[in-house]
Parts: C-alpha cells; structure tokens; sequence
C-alpha cells in the first residue's frame, strides 16, 4: 500500500508537493491510473488514482473516501522531558505514534539536560511513523513548554505525574486508568522532576503513578505509559 500525506486535501483533485510527488513517481515508480493511498491527519482515509504522473506535482483523484478511519474511544497526551541524547525521544515519538496517541507536549524541567528541540524535525519523524502504520489521524506535536506552565493548563479527563521518587503514596497505572476517558500523563528528564515540581503536581490535581517495579528511561516510560493506556482500552 502506498500512503502519502496530504494534511491539506480538499475536494475530488489534489496535487501532492513536491517531496511527495518526487517520491511517488521516481522513487516508487508509480504512473497514471495507478492507485494509491492518502491521509490527511484528521481521521480521513482516501483511495485515489494518479491522472498527472509529473515528479515535481503529481496530480491525483479521489475515487473513496472514509471518515473517522481508525479512530480510538478514548485521548491520550503525554507531556515528556526530552533527552539529551535526541535520537531517544525521535524512538519514543515514532514508537508511540505507532501504538496510539494523540498529543505531545516536550517539557522543559528543572533538570531537563535539553533545553532546545527543533519541532519540524521531530514532526516530521511523526508524520514518518503516521504513514508506516497506517494511521489516519496524525499527533498534535506542541512547542516546548515549561513545565510550571504546563502545569496550569486545563485538562478535562484523569491527569497523572509518573516519577521515581520514593517520598508520597503512588498506585500503578494500570489500576487508575478510566476507559474511554481523556487522559494526561507526565513524564520528567534524565534526572527525574525536582521535589518542587513534584508538589506543584499535587497542587493541580496530579496524582502521582508508578510504571513498574524497574527504574525506567525516560522514553521507555513514555512508552510504557502509552502502551498501558492503549491496552487498557483495548
């Protein structure tokens, strides 16, 4: 199946751009009246035939389209700590892009070691990960946020702080989760939240979660969060 990403698309013609053109005629070898597979991020699923084979705007038309095309039961954002080392957070964003989620807030901390992401880098691993699994809604990635900001906002549904400190009562995951509901989870840096951040979560109604016996990585907890939620409401 070749999927391309059109977050744009409107009506029964489309061109692609010039990266998806380039890698539909030259790379894939595709040619007119061949069938090929758009999405467009928000839960539309389109089949749709080349009519203008050109390398540099390859034009298309819609034969199908489906709405809502995978769509889950529930909403699930985790607000993580990026890593020194960026190729682990690309894992995490690719990862758990593949498994389900829906948004994804990178969190500047106290002991956060990276201070600065470049967002279209990380979007487009994003946008990579959308089309290999099949995907037909694609991540809301938003700009790193401090975490005292963060903290602040509105959020409707369960709200959780996963960390490593010993102090305070925590419940593992998977014995909160609600089904169907929308759920926040947040995950600190290398050297975990500081205790300050810690109480600034309880303050606005975090409650403080465990992700297993073992001391985890910061994109493998991302991960092992993201996968609880999803099976959870499996």
């Amino acid at each position: 199946m070749h999927l391309f990403y059109t977050p744009d698309i409107k009506g029964q013609t489309y061109t692609l751009d010039e990266a998806e053109s380039k890698h539909c005629i030259k790379v894939l070898r595709l040619n007119v009246n061949d069938i090929i597979f758009l999405i467009d991020g928000v839960g539309g699923f389109y089949t749709a035939a080349i009519k203008e084979a050109n390398p540099k705007h390859c034009k298309i038309e819609v034969l199908e389209k489906k709405t809502e095309f995978g769509k889950r039961n529930f909403y699930l954002h985790i607000a993580v700590a990026p890593t020194k080392n960026i190729d682990r957070i690309e894992w995490f964003l690719e990862k758990a892009t593949e498994i389900g989620i829906d948004e994804i807030t990178p969190l500047l901390c106290k002991h956060s070691e990276r201070k600065i992401i470049r967002h279209d880098r990380l979007n487009r691993v994003i946008t990579s990960a959308v089309k290999q699994s099949l995907k037909a809604y694609h991540p809301k990635l938003n700009e790193m946020t401090s975490f005292e900001d963060f903290i602040r906002q509105e959020f409707k549904g369960q709200k959780f702080i996963a960390h490593c400190d010993s102090e305070g009562e925590k419940k593992d995951l998977k014995k909160l989760v609600e089904k169907k509901t929308p759920v926040l989870i947040i995950i600190g840096p290398e050297g975990d939240f500081s205790p300050e951040e810690i109480a600034l979560a309880r303050e606005w109604n975090f409650r403080e979660v465990s992700l297993g016996e073992s001391r985890l990585r910061t994109e493998t907890a991302g991960i092992v969060a993201c996968h609880t939620v999803s099976l959870l409401n499996d």
